[in-house]
């Protein structure tokens, strides 16, 4: 999927209606997925589509990458890098109208709605967005594993 973006817009709107333009193809070329699979042990979510593609995404991706504002900010330079996910697991999945799922994590977190087009973008883009937040964590000496020690309910 493409994801240009006007450096200086022409015109103040031009980069919103641009966004939209894209998100409204994105909406047309993205495909709804006929089977939806949580892989519990594996700590993946499958997607299944009818041409026969499957993708599996790890939990931890999709936490990530979560759409929220939460993670996502209001804005550009907004995001808030997401840390110590590497153990997340799904406690439910709901479907979200005809257009999206609504994840639950395990760690509390499910705001954002995971829309049939940027599920499909995940799992297109998965391995160049993956090396990216591995950058980030990096750069920001930041880690995957959990900063505090795991409490275990008796």
């Amino acid at each position: 999927m493409s994801h240009d973006t006007p450096s200086e817009p022409s015109a103040p709107n031009e980069h919103q209606y641009r966004v939209h333009e894209r998100q409204a193809r994105n909406a047309e070329e993205a495909p709804v997925p006929t089977r939806v699979h949580y892989h519990k042990s594996e700590r993946e979510l499958e997607l299944g589509y009818a041409d026969g593609q499957t993708f599996r995404l790890s939990t931890e991706f999709l936490r990530v990458m979560s759409p929220s504002a939460e993670v996502r900010g209001h804005g550009a330079g907004q995001e808030t890098l997401q840390v110590g996910m590497r153990h997340v697991g799904l406690a439910n999945i709901t479907q979200s109208g005809r257009y999206a799922l609504k994840l639950h994590f395990d760690d509390g977190h499910d705001s954002g709605l995971y829309t049939w087009e940027y599920l499909w973008e995940l799992a297109n883009r998965r391995d160049a967005m993956w090396a990216y937040y591995l950058r980030q964590l990096e750069e920001a000496g930041a880690s995957r594993e959990p900063l505090g020690i795991p409490l275990n309910q008796l």
